[in-house]
């Protein structure tokens, strides 16, 4: 494996973890979000990004992308709030279903994979650096 190759594969984990950073964001900011969609109100629902292996060049080796944005399976969070004008005829009214410490822990789980292919990047340029300074 050339040492060229780690950088593409880090630089694609760089970009995987910031588009989910950038997802989980958009989950945080949006979590008491209503959408206007058929004609009703809904509550905004989560988004997860599904990552799937980037091969390069066709070889057993690669990085990551994301494959695709989908929405999440959980289940919204009723409410009894009768006077809301988005209750059901029993006083309920659905909310979203980010869960907000969930979404941190994501996010700082993304953030330090983030982190570990930064100084992966670093630490290639530093023995490239070194491997040139050899014929010094």
């Amino acid at each position: 494996m050339s040492l060229l190759n780690i950088f593409n594969i880090a630089g694609s984990a760089l970009a995987a973890q910031s588009q989910r950073i950038n997802i989980i964001s958009s989950n945080l900011a949006n979590a008491e979000s209503v959408i206007y969609k058929n004609g009703k109100l809904h509550p905004y629902i989560a988004k997860n990004a599904i990552f799937e292996f980037n091969p390069l060049n066709h070889s057993q080796i690669g990085g990551v992308k994301i494959k695709k944005i989908v929405n999440s399976t959980d289940t919204l969070k009723k409410i009894y709030d009768p006077h809301n004008p988005m209750s059901d005829n029993q006083g309920y009214v659905l909310t979203s279903n980010v869960n907000p410490i969930t979404e941190t822990i994501n996010n700082i789980a993304a953030a330090r994979s983030y982190q570990s292919n930064i100084e992966v990047l670093k630490t290639i340029k530093s023995m490239i650096i070194k491997t040139l300074s050899l014929s010094e």
